[in-house]
């Protein structure tokens, strides 16, 4: 055992994040806060039948970080198939560029952004044809 089965990201206003995520990756919520005693959605980020994991926004229960403070946690990167039409929507939906586009030589593009809680996340098209 050890495998990742699921993440949250904490966030200081959940209607904003469930926008922000609903419209960049296509993801749907559940309300799971009477379980959770706070706020609390789960995240359905993709059908049962392909490779990836689920997991939540949650209420964030202390400070949010700070512009151009180090990364202090686990960054989440999301699989994409078209690099910069994910940029642009995350871009038009209030997000910001951490780290622009890079290539990983000879396997994909990658990319790092504040999303609009101020946390850091991945982009990543696989691209064996990237340098």
């Amino acid at each position: 055992m050890g495998r990742l089965v699921h993440f949250e990201i904490h966030v200081s206003d959940m209607e904003r994040a469930k926008a922000f995520y609903g419209e960049v990756f296509g993801w749907t919520f559940q309300d799971w806060s009477d379980y959770a005693g706070m706020p609390y959605f789960g995240a359905v980020t993709g059908n049962d039948d392909e490779l990836g994991i689920n997991g939540a926004l949650m209420q964030r229960q202390s400070a949010p970080p700070e512009t151009n403070q180090a990364l202090n946690g686990f960054a989440c990167t999301m699989g994409v198939e078209n690099y910069d039409s994910t940029e642009a929507k995350i871009i038009e939906n209030g997000g910001t560029v951490a780290m622009p586009k890079y290539a990983l030589p000879g396997m994909a593009w990658q990319g790092y952004y504040h999303d609009t809680e101020g946390n850091i996340f991945g982009i990543h098209q696989p691209d064996v044809n990237a340098k």
